[in-house]
């Protein structure tokens, strides 16, 4: 519809999965063809704010976090108005504990809310006033984090004009994080010490609580510096009797420093954890920290033995991938400790809190697998510039990683290489030693003139004639079986791009990848190669040959389809032919000769490679319609980066460490802690109670996924048997590992009655147990009176 491709934007209405409607009446435009492509734009808005002293008067909707507390705002919004009048009246702000300041605090408050018509409040709570007034000269790490991160995010969006901003007034508090027990004034007295504001608040019985905790902080990253420099400044961990430990296996690189404050450039290469640890030890000399390089997995659990989780107050997740954290939050699990699970994601935040036998574990729910974009797509139908760099990405890798180590798998061992290739005998044994003899007889390059003509046939091969085959195979007006067009949305049709030296985007991609194929198979590299004259020179000698299209191609259409075939009868006769050829390939090699292959890093600019895939994605989008991206916007993607922001890290260990006073305190109810998710981009906050485990039950007995039955002293097989029978569980099998220790329908295993559970797993299972281990986790299926499987909780035997 021709009027419509004027390129300005039009108001949607009645958006629907696959539909909807424009804001215009259409009905003098021309006929709708067919296609066409519409692309969703962001228009700005503009926000009107209030004057502040219009809106202490008449505040209008508030931001709301936490919907258990719908009536807090406009009461905080009264308090903050009524502390303003108590420092003017008095000079100073109430002080903590006293009951004097604290009924002024209120009086000013009710005064306030008198003054009001719109918007009076019918009910005050005073016992919130009280803590209102008590805390607030405090300056609180947590809460300064928490809200370092909003105010941080708020000055970028006044920068930026990106994201929307906070709209007039937010109110967040955390009372849930006082001590479960009423404080006596004398517990808020400051002990002349620089944890005195925290003490005024949580007492000073809780800051000696933090100080001894025993906390193991998971991940040395973004998050992991900024929970050590917030632990540093609560006093946690600052006693002899307390420790902090802290592991991350990973170094510090360029990219870290933009939002890990505790790293600095001359830091590039050493240990996370140590630097952050040094770092965090000068904020607080007092800190009592270790500081390890071991990746918290299965391979190191005599590191992190029994006696050092059994020694545990908390743990703190600071991990960048789901399966360590489920494999901390088996350990915790396993161990009865609580877990603070956290993690950024761009402008988003999310906060979890694990507690033994209150709340569900982090591995209980699961978010859904990422979707991924079917091959034929990828290969074939692109439709967005995502589709373009995993293929870029795809190619990279097969022409330059994959490929020169199969060659040099083959030419290290070719009688082993070649057997296994005709064992597999599949489409996959086939392909692999295709692209084996091509780089060792068709597309060998031994000077760089061979590279530069490479990369020419691979831009007329990617860009020109496997476009061509493409629409030859299926043209324009193709049809599919059921009559509609084949090349209608999401399908892009694509065009073939005529090569040109005049066109530097042409000239670039043919530099990055002659570059690369130069390195791997050995050649130097001219000074000449960045001069756009000197390298038109060069790609003008290449001789390119005419496209001749090919009939019966079969080109994969269907989104489920993998994209290599199953064996054929053809291919072991193929894979014997190709043995054949390459052995002739091997004998005219020079002695020693072997490729190097190369593994992506996108990191380093000087290297070619985010040059080549840009390119490799870029020109591909040309064919296909598709907006083109810069290098940086390449790297974000085909790096597969994934976004991380200050402002959000503050927040969410600012929120955890709200929790982490509920912890150390503990006596603190379900209803207490607070699960969050927060878009500071929105902005949103979203607060809630976390979700109990599930209980399971039999007769009178109950128990949940953190239960875990001990049995001391090393029992023999009758004695757990027994311990079982008096919980009414009858118990028919137990195995160790997967081994089987007993099993009532093998008379044989009755011998083994008397037999210490630890000797039999020992002799049966041939159990290793290393001096860390004192127990052995034993799996113990039991049925009921009808036949039907019980599902206990694991069953640990202690025989040290």
């Amino acid at each position: 519809m021709t009027e419509l491709n004027d390129g300005k934007p039009r108001k949607v209405k009645n958006a629907r999965p696959y539909s909807f409607a424009i804001e215009e009446d259409t009905t003098q435009y021309a006929a709708y063809v067919k296609g066409g492509i519409v692309t969703q734009v962001k228009q700005p808005k503009v926000l009107n704010f209030k004057p502040l002293q219009e809106a202490l008067r008449d505040p209008g909707d508030f931001l709301l976090s936490d919907f258990s507390k719908f009536d807090r705002p406009p009461l905080l919004h009264l308090a903050f108005q009524a502390l303003d009048k108590f420092i003017l009246e008095f000079g100073r702000f109430p002080v903590a504990g006293s009951e004097d300041d604290a009924q002024k605090f209120i009086s000013l408050v009710i005064g306030i809310n008198d003054t009001l018509s719109d918007g009076r409040l019918e009910a005050i709570d005073q016992n919130l006033l009280r803590h209102f007034a008590s805390g607030a000269r405090a300056v609180l790490n947590p809460m300064a984090a928490m809200f370092g991160g909003i105010v941080g995010q708020e000055v970028v969006k006044a920068c930026s004009g990106k994201f929307h901003p906070l709209f007039q007034f937010f109110y967040f508090d955390s009372v849930e994080s006082l001590p479960t027990e009423p404080l006596h004034p004398s517990d808020l007295k400051p002990l002349n010490s620089r944890y005195d504001a925290q003490i005024s608040v949580f007492g000073s019985k809780l800051q000696k609580n933090l100080e001894d905790a025993k906390v193991f902080i998971v991940g040395s990253g973004a998050l992991g510096c900024e929970f050590l420099k917030n632990l540093a400044l609560m006093g946690v961990s600052c006693n002899k009797q307390g420790k902090l430990t802290i592991t991350d296996d990973d170094v510090i690189e360029k990219s870290n420093l933009s939002r890990q404050f505790l790293f600095r450039d001359w830091n590039i290469g050493q240990a996370k954890s140590t630097v952050a640890a040094s770092a965090a030890g000068l904020i607080n000399p007092r800190l009592n920290i270790e500081a390890l390089q071991n990746r918290a997995a299965p391979e190191t659990e005599n590191v992190f033995d029994d006696t050092f989780w059994e020694n545990l107050n908390v743990v703190i997740n600071a991990l960048d991938n789901v399966n360590a954290r489920l494999y901390i939050d088996q350990r915790c699990l396993y161990f009865q400790k609580p877990l603070l699970e956290s993690g950024t994601l761009g402008t988003k935040c999310n906060t979890q809190m694990v507690i033994p036998h209150l709340t569900e574990n982090y591995g209980a729910s699961r978010d859904p697998p990422e979707k991924q974009a079917p091959m034929c797509t990828v290969h074939s139908f692109p439709h967005n510039i995502d589709h373009c760099l995993t293929w870029a990405r795809s190619e990279f890798e097969g022409l330059l990683e994959k490929t020169p180590a199969e060659v040099n798998a083959y030419l290290i061992n070719p009688n082993e290489y070649t057997s296994a290739m005709k064992n597999a005998g599949d489409a996959q044994a086939r392909d692999n030693l295709e692209r084996v003899l091509e780089c060792l007889d068709k597309e060998k390059c031994e000077a760089f003139q061979d590279c530069i003509e490479w990369a020419r046939l691979k831009f007329e091969d990617y860009f020109a004639n496997r476009v061509k085959q493409l629409t030859y195979t299926f043209p324009e007006d193709a049809t599919t079986s059921n009559g509609t067009p084949f090349w209608s949305a999401p399908k892009r049709f694509p065009r073939p791009l005529q090569f040109s030296v005049d066109d530097l985007s042409h000239l670039y991609f043919i530099m990055a990848a002659s570059v690369l194929r130069a390195e791997t198979f050995g050649i130097p590299i001219p000074d000449w190669v960045k001069s756009p004259s000197k390298m038109a020179d060069a790609v003008n000698k290449v001789i390119v040959p005419d496209f001749q299209p090919r009939k019966g191609v079969k080109i994969e259409t269907d989104e489920k389809a993998n994209t290599l075939s199953a064996s054929s009868i053809d291919d072991a006769a193929v894979i014997d032919e190709l043995i054949m050829k390459l052995e002739e390939c091997q004998n005219q090699l020079p002695q020693g000769f072997k490729m190097n292959p190369i593994q992506f890093e996108k990191d380093d600019d000087t290297n070619y490679h985010m040059d080549l895939i840009a390119g490799l994605a870029n020109m591909r989008a040309r064919n296909y319609g598709i907006p083109e991206v810069d290098k940086l916007k390449a790297k974000f993607i085909a790096g597969r980066i994934i976004p991380a922001i200050a402002t959000a890290t503050a927040m969410a260990t600012g929120l955890v460490c709200l929790e982490l006073y509920k912890v150390i305190d503990g006596g603190h109810k379900l209803e207490d802690y607070r699960n969050t998710f927060a878009n500071l981009a929105l902005p949103l906050f979203s607060i809630a109670e976390p979700v109990p485990p599930k209980l399971i039950k039999h007769k009178d007995l109950s128990w949940t996924v953190w239960d875990r039955w001990i049995l001391k002293d090393n029992p023999t097989l009758r004695e757990l048997l027994q311990w079982l029978k008096d919980k009414d569980l009858n118990a028919y099998s137990i195995s160790y590992g997967s081994c089987l220790l007993y099993n009532s329908i093998f008379p044989k295993h009755r011998e083994r009655m008397d037999k210490k559970l630890v000797d039999l797993a020992r002799e049966v299972a041939k159990a290793d147990l290393p001096p860390y281990r004192r127990h052995l986790d034993v799996v113990v299926a039991c049925e009921d009176d009808d036949d039907n499987d019980i599902d206990i909780p694991q069953v640990s035997v202690y025989f040290r």
